[in-house]
């Protein structure tokens, strides 16, 4: 009984007393750098034909009359895979990776196998599973014997392509993906460019390399994902060439100017490898 006179005797008293005002609203506080998302990235990555499967490549080369001579065009550059920066090497075998994967048709047997050893190396470096090593161990060695011809070999890269990613992502981790799409879309586009200056065709650029979408998608990841985790330089660099190739790519028409500087802005960042 007292308690629920009690009861009532507050409710009254709430009920006569003039109610509190409201705290003042808390400050907005000013949004930081969005959080990225890297398995929405990843699954992203395998989204985008961020570098065409070797078959498609190879009949787009060939459409455009630049299939052959691509070798001779790949930059005698030290990929070293046996340093710490994870990040790094997963970039660098992205671009040994295009390097294999574009000069398939025309690379002497002695430069073709190095580079696939060359994405072996970098694959295992970040973990990649026995599966893949075996399988390049395999290849070389039918290049070396001279027992598949170029044509089946772009079938068997072909299906490899395919499998590649997902075993990556399962083994490397999810933020390997597009690190390693990146360095293989740098290295195709400044490939096939230096292949289209040199046969001075006007036309190929705007079949071959009208990928706006691509340097958007790793203009974003630079621009929240390398935040802190990589020299302010080498960002700048990043930056400005992904925000020119985007504006150049966007053109309805490529020139064969906009080839040039394609190939140009690729060296700058190619070169900070």
């Amino acid at each position: 009984m007292l308690s629920s006179l009690l009861f009532v005797a507050l409710s009254n008293l709430s009920a006569c007393t003039e109610a509190p005002p409201p705290p003042p609203p808390k400050p907005v506080e000013p949004a930081g750098p969005p959080k990225l998302d890297v398995a929405a990235l990843a699954a992203a990555a395998e989204n985008i034909a961020l570098v065409p499967s070797p078959a498609e490549m190879q009949k787009a080369l060939e459409r455009a009359g630049i299939a052959t001579g691509l070798s001779g065009l790949v930059a005698d550059r030290p990929l070293k895979m046996d340093i710490e920066n994870k990040d790094v090497i997963a970039v660098r075998t992205g671009v040994a990776m295009a390097d294999a994967l574009l000069t398939v048709k025309d690379a002497p047997p002695d430069k073709l196998t190095a580079r696939l050893t060359l994405v072996k190396t970098g694959m295992t470096a970040l973990g990649g599973g026995a599966d893949i090593g075996a399988t390049i161990d395999d290849i070389n060695a039918r290049i070396t014997n001279n027992s598949v011809s170029r044509e089946d070999l772009v079938k068997e890269l072909d299906e490899i392509h395919g499998a590649i990613i997902p075993e990556i992502k399962f083994e490397a981790g999810e933020r390997a993906v597009p690190l390693i799409q990146a360095g293989s879309w740098l290295e195709g586009s400044n490939l096939v460019s230096g292949a289209i200056v040199a046969a001075n065709n006007e036309t190929a650029g705007t079949e071959l390399l009208r990928q706006p979408q691509v340097a958007d998608y790793f203009l974003k990841y630079v621009a929240v994902e390398g935040a802190g985790k990589a020299p302010d330089a080498v960002l700048a660099q990043l930056q400005t060439t992904l925000t020119r190739l985007k504006e150049i790519s966007s053109k309805p028409t490529l020139t064969l100017d906009d080839v040039k500087e394609i190939k140009s802005q690729t060296d700058a960042v190619l070169a900070l490898l």
